[in-house]
C-alpha cells in the first residue's frame, strides 16, 4: 500500500490491562510499575478483547485540557494485535479514499468528513462528482473475532441500525450507499452480522442490503509501528 495508507501509532507505552469499566474508563499497570487510569476510545463492549492480565499500549497525550492523558491504544491477543481505538477506522478509510486505492470508493473527485443526511443522521464520508453523483459511506469498527469469523456489533447498537435505516432512504433518492466494515485486527477470514448479540441489526442489515445498500469489509495490517488497510474479506449474511 502507498504511504498515505499508513497511519503512524504515536510512541507507545506497554502495560497490562487490569479492567476496563464505564464504557471509557480502563485501569492498567505499565511495565514500569506504575498504575494509571487511561480513556478507552470505544463505547462497544470489546467482546473477546479485554480480558484482564492482557498486554496492552497506551499513547501519552501532552493536552492540558484532558482529564486523563493516557489513552488505550492497542490490546494484544493470541492471534493479532487489536486495535481498540473507534477514530482509527475512520481516519484509516478516508486518507485510503484520498489515495484511490480501496477500489470501491475510487473514481470520485470530492471526500467530505461527517456530514449529515436527514434531520438526525450524520455519515463518516460523502463521495461526490459533479453536483448529483453522491455516495454516502458509514465506517463501522470491528474487534470482536471468535473462529476466525469478525462479527459486528459486539453490543446492541440502536444507532447502528439507524444509520441502515437512513442509508436506505438514501438509496431511494439516487444515491448510491456503502456499509464499510473495517476489522481493526488480522485474524479474521470473513465477516457476519453477530445475530446472537443484536438480531435487529443483522435483519435490517439485510434488508438493508436487499434494498441497494453495499456491503464492504476490509481488514489491516498492524503492528507496534502503525497500521495500514489490509485485503478485501468475504462476508456472509
Amino acid at each position: 500500500m502507498v504511504q498515505k495508507c499508513f497511519i503512524k501509532w504515536p510512541e507507545l507505552i506497554r502495560g497490562s490491562l487490569l479492567r476496563r469499566y464505564k464504557r471509557f474508563l480502563s485501569d492498567i499497570r505499565l511495565d514500569s510499575g506504575e498504575t494509571i487510569t487511561a480513556h478507552c476510545p470505544n463505547s462497544g463492549s470489546m467482546k473477546g478483547c479485554c480480558q484482564p492480565g492482557r498486554p496492552v499500549y497506551v499513547s501519552v497525550s501532552d493536552n492540558p485540557k484532558r482529564k486523563l492523558k493516557y489513552t488505550w491504544e492497542l490490546i494484544e491477543m493470541p492471534g493479532s494485535l487489536v486495535g481498540v481505538n473507534t477514530l482509527v477506522p475512520n481516519r484509516l478509510v478516508r486518507r485510503c479514499a484520498e489515495a484511490g486505492v480501496i477500489a470501491e470508493l475510487a473514481g470520485y473527485e470530492q471526500i467530505r468528513a461527517e456530514v449529515r443526511s436527514g434531520d438526525h443522521t450524520r455519515f463518516d464520508l460523502m463521495l461526490s462528482s459533479g453536483d448529483s453523483q453522491y455516495c454516502w459511506v458509514e465506517i463501522k469498527n470491528c474487534t470482536l473475532v471468535e473462529s476466525q469469523t469478525g462479527f459486528f456489533p459486539d453490543a446492541k447498537t440502536e444507532r447502528g441500525r439507524n444509520h441502515l435505516i437512513e442509508l436506505q432512504r438514501q438509496v431511494t433518492q439516487g444515491s448510491r450507499c456503502v456499509m464499510f466494515f473495517l476489522v481493526q485486527r488480522m485474524d479474521a477470514k470473513k465477516f457476519m452480522p453477530a445475530d446472537e448479540i443484536d438480531p435487529a441489526y443483522g435483519t435490517e442489515l439485510r434488508k438493508a442490503h436487499e434494498n441497494g445498500v453495499e456491503i464492504v469489509v476490509y481488514d489491516v495490517d498492524i503492528d507496534l509501528a502503525g497500521i495500514r488497510l489490509g485485503d478485501p474479506l468475504p462476508w456472509q449474511l
